[in-house]
């Protein structure tokens, strides 16, 4: 299958890529020279592993890089929550391949694993926003090009609520206003699983309590011998949860389809959500305004962010061409601007955002998630999600007792499992 691209932007080939490549034997390669890297020859074959929205974004863009190189590019369409496992598991026999798409938070396992080629962005890193740049940053080297940032926000249906609440506790008793008045079924609407809750969706609440999940390092990095879930203020979101639980404002029966759903048929003023639901609410004819979730415990509720970017493999086969493709390709404006149209997430690419900014979801969602952090890319992360959102659940469902003692002994398991 193959797909084509949008032209490449002047001055960006700039950008080099230190790759730890190798030329299809197994093993990774040594890096090629700063020269080498910095004017890239085009020709070979190039396989690209995508879902199937960035694949159809980028159809010109593969196309051009094609025409103008002289390359044969092979898009192999993957499901983008497969991507990750696979280049783990087939990169190293020679299997996998040169260029993928994927999220920021797989860098520092895959990167642990050798799998993937840290990236020198240089001066360039400065045209990019820069949470975006901090995301794909592990251990001090830079491990993609940036494409797409994403967060959650409060939508609220403006019918049902014409002004943004300005606290958690207006949210709430507007919300219960709309119930009692029968214009409403839910106060607000949160989708969660029944057994693991969700933490993501969950984290700015949690975050306005002072409840961060790891300590941070001189550099901004995540301190993965900091564990902070027990502290104070975590304990205290804790204690909230469970009393949120009790009066019906988190329903432990709404899933993120029945939240999405119920929302788009004006069963409640608000929702906590992110700008890939908002199609369904557009095609339901809901009239929606997008703002910061209100703080519930007297601290910013800051929301993870996302990035998501292409990222070359440390086994590609053609790595000095993947390089070419993604700094003078895939880091230019046209490109960016052409995944941010099909999946509605904000360019990374500063130039292509602020184009973007005359959509006013964009705008909005862009600056909710200016005062955001980057999800967690350290390895350790993948220890935390299975416990801390089945506490989250028992406390939502009212089970195992107080919700204080719940969470400090997922708390103290998680450590135990950091410690081992």
């Amino acid at each position: 299958m193959k797909q084509s691209s949008l032209m490449k932007v002047a001055g960006v080939g700039a950008l080099a890529l230190s790759l730890a490549a190798c030329s299809g034997g197994g093993t990774p390669a040594p890096a090629p020279s700063q020269s080498e890297s910095a004017a890239p020859q085009g020709g070979g074959e190039l396989v690209i592993w995508m879902d199937q929205n960035r694949a159809d974004a980028l159809t010109d863009v593969v196309a051009t890089f094609e025409e103008e190189t002289g390359t044969t590019v092979e898009v192999v369409v993957q499901d983008f929550d497969s991507i990750d496992e696979n280049l783990t598991t087939q990169a190293p026999s020679g299997e996998g391949p040169d260029v993928i798409v994927g999220a920021h938070d797989w860098i520092g396992k895959l990167a642990q694993n050798g799998v993937i080629a840290p990236v020198e962005l240089g001066d360039t890193a400065g045209d990019f926003q820069e949470i975006a740049v901090n995301a794909m940053t592990f251990e001090g080297s830079t491990y993609g090009v940036p494409v797409s940032i994403e967060n959650i926000a409060l939508v609220r249906n403006t019918d049902l609520a014409p002004e943004a609440p300005a606290t958690w506790d207006e949210l709430i008793s507007s919300g219960q206003a709309a119930v009692d008045a029968g214009s409403a079924e839910f106060p607000l609407l949160v989708g969660i699983d029944p057994n693991n809750a969700d933490p993501y969706h969950l984290y700015p609440l949690q975050a306005s309590f002072g409840g961060p999940v790891f300590g941070i390092n001189e550099d901004g990095s995540y301190d993965a011998d900091d564990l902070q879930l027990g502290n104070e203020g975590n304990v205290a979101f804790a204690q909230a949860l469970g009393q949120w639980s009790a009066e019906g404002i988190i329903n432990p029966n709404i899933s993120q389809d029945i939240a999405k759903e119920q929302f788009a048929s004006g069963a409640s003023p608000y929702t906590i959500t992110g700008p890939w639901n908002l199609s369904a609410f557009q095609e339901a004819g809901v009239n929606y305004a997008v703002s910061e979730i209100p703080s519930a415990g007297g601290e910013p509720a800051t929301p993870f962010v996302g990035v998501q970017g292409f990222m070359v493999s440390a086994y590609a086969n053609n790595p000095i061409v993947a390089s070419q493709f993604l700094t003078e390709y895939i880091a230019g404006e046209e490109a960016q601007t052409a995944i941010y149209e099909t999946g509605q997430r904000a360019p990374a690419l500063t130039s292509a955002f602020e184009a973007a900014q005359s959509n006013e979801d964009v705008a909005a969602f862009g600056e909710v998630g200016a005062a955001g952090v980057p999800m967690p890319n350290i390895p350790e992360m993948g220890l935390l999600w299975e416990d801390w959102g089945v506490a989250e659940g028992q406390i939502i469902a009212q089970q195992g007792g107080d919700p204080a003692t719940v969470w400090t002994t997922m708390a103290d398991k998680i450590q135990s499992s950091l410690d081992g």
